[in-house]
């Protein structure tokens, strides 16, 4: 049991790579999970979901670009669990559902979500793990994006990515005396997001995936096994480290 006693946040959980991640860790045997969105029913739905299965876990309704959102979040965790010992900085926006590749408004907000809902994250997750005591984990969600460049996807997009990963060392590096390990992951083609636009597409998709030397898209599960590992004490000597899963798409 990887995740046992251990109190975890994943943002962007009531679907896809974020659900998966809470699934994973109420089965590890977490002492609780708190799944945070904007999708309340389906937030509510996966916790209540994991509930049934013998797992504890709750909601909180988050919108990471907001401050005060962030505060409250992390006080609910608190109150009603009793700490946090692991924050996964997992919520995000895709940039590939517009064909103006430098659309103002879309930077704002893949920078906000992307990066600043990061930033904020650990303004206020890691001071929240640091009072609880004993060794802690931060997971950030990069991107292969976040890696290399790409000529259909807003520009926005791997400048928010890049962000998280070069975010995610500084923390590593401030914060490792403390016993508070921050790491990113770095996911590669997997399932369409809810805001997928030309990485959703069938022909795109097909010549993305003849990159792979896998030869395959990854599932979310996947990456929700990736993000465990670090979450768990099996990776306690990794920290400000880039776990990349992308089927070996950037080895090549």
């Amino acid at each position: 049991m990887r995740m046992k006693d251990k109190v975890a946040l994943v943002t962007g959980a009531a679907s896809g790579m974020g659900a998966a991640t809470v699934r994973l860790f109420a089965r590890e045997g977490a002492r609780a999970v708190v799944v945070a969105d904007v999708l309340d029913s389906d937030g509510e739905a996966v916790a209540e979901e994991i509930r049934k299965a013998g797992g504890a876990a709750s909601y909180v309704h988050l919108d990471v670009t907001k401050e005060d959102q962030w505060q409250a979040a992390i006080d609910r965790t608190v109150a009603a669990h009793g700490g946090l010992n692991v924050l996964v900085n997992n919520a995000g926006i895709s940039g590939s559902a517009t064909e103006d590749l430098y659309d103002t408004a879309l930077w704002h907000r893949l920078m906000d979500i992307n990066s600043t809902g990061v930033f904020l994250g650990m303004k206020y997750g890691i001071p929240a793990i640091r009072r609880t005591g004993g060794p802690g984990s931060v997971i950030n969600l990069s991107s292969i994006s976040g890696i290399v460049g790409q000529s259909y996807i807003h520009v926005g997009y791997n400048a928010s990515k890049g962000a998280v990963r070069l975010i995610t060392k500084a923390a590593a590096a401030q914060h490792g005396k403390e016993g508070i390990r921050v790491n990113s992951v770095h996911p590669g083609l997997m399932p369409p997001m809810r805001t997928s636009g030309r990485t959703a597409d069938p022909e795109q998709r097909a010549k993305t995936l003849k990159g792979v030397p896998l030869g395959r898209a990854g599932e979310v599960d996947e990456v929700a096994n990736a993000i465990l590992f670090l979450a768990s004490d099996e990776s306690s000597y990794v920290t400000g480290a880039e776990l990349v899963v992308d089927g070996g798409w950037t080895a090549v």
